[in-house]
């Protein structure tokens, strides 16, 4: 079992995953924030095709194109209930499900709190998470219709991957979350990702994916409240943190 995975930025600071499973061929988009860029990438690779779209909310810059790379490809679109908000599904799916990309397996993790259904798509073997809007390289989403004990029980979920897993996540916010990180004292755990991170970007470089266990050791969303002793504080404090950030300029 393999996966090729490649990573298109669009729009402002999203990016887009084509995703295709060498035994079989078959090729899915994880959300589609712009169809031209996804069309023009399945192309460019040589792949021919594009069997599946896995959205992982509902948010118009993670839908856009689904129509329209329906209606070029014929694709499949999957995603939870609250996509249906904004576009049609050929299959609802829910936490605790399967999808299969030809010979790839990825479970369906329960990842909201930036919306109320948020999704992520996980292969524990292949160790690749694409988590949406939910973690990013140092932060992680806002709270824009869950609340802090939804989010921290998502991103303690991602916890229990390996921390060698990459971190697909769907925007490149990383010199904000930086300048943010930085501003809470924790420089000596942020030392080494702060140098690649200035580098990759200067270089016009994604940050892209990351490291979980990276992010378990230096971003701040969940290095401080893990240092708190048990789950309601911890989301006490990663709630006061989420706050901080959204009144950080």
């Amino acid at each position: 079992m393999a996966l090729d995975i490649r990573v298109f930025p669009c729009l402002q600071d999203n990016y887009a995953f084509l995703v295709r499973d060498q035994a079989t061929g078959q090729v899915a988009t994880i959300d589609t924030p712009d169809a031209d860029v996804i069309a023009s990438g399945v192309a460019d690779l040589g792949w021919g095709r594009l069997d599946y779209i896995f959205n992982t909310h509902w948010h118009a810059d993670h839908t856009n194109g689904n129509q329209t790379l329906k209606d070029r490809f014929g694709c499949e679109v999957l995603g939870p209930q609250e996509v249906t908000k904004v576009a049609p599904l050929d299959q609802v799916i829910h936490p605790g499900d399967e999808v299969v990309l030809g010979e790839t397996r990825f479970e369906i993790m329960d990842l909201r709190g930036h919306t109320a259904g948020q999704i992520g798509y996980v292969n524990r073997n292949l160790k690749v998470a694409f988590v949406g809007d939910c973690l990013f390289v140092l932060g992680c989403g806002r709270l824009r219709e869950g609340t802090p004990t939804d989010m921290w029980m998502s991103l303690t979920r991602l916890m229990t991957l390996p921390e060698d897993t990459l971190i697909y996540s769907a925007h490149e916010y990383a010199l904000d979350n930086l300048r943010f990180a930085e501003s809470l004292d924790i420089h000596d755990d942020l030392a080494v990702q702060a140098s690649d991170i200035r580098t990759r970007r200067a270089g016009a470089l994604a940050t892209v994916p990351s490291r979980l266990g990276d992010e378990i050791r230096a971003n701040p969303f969940l290095k401080l409240p893990l240092m708190e002793p048990d789950f309601d504080a911890q989301a006490n404090r990663f709630g006061d943190l989420r706050a901080r950030k959204d009144q950080f300029r």
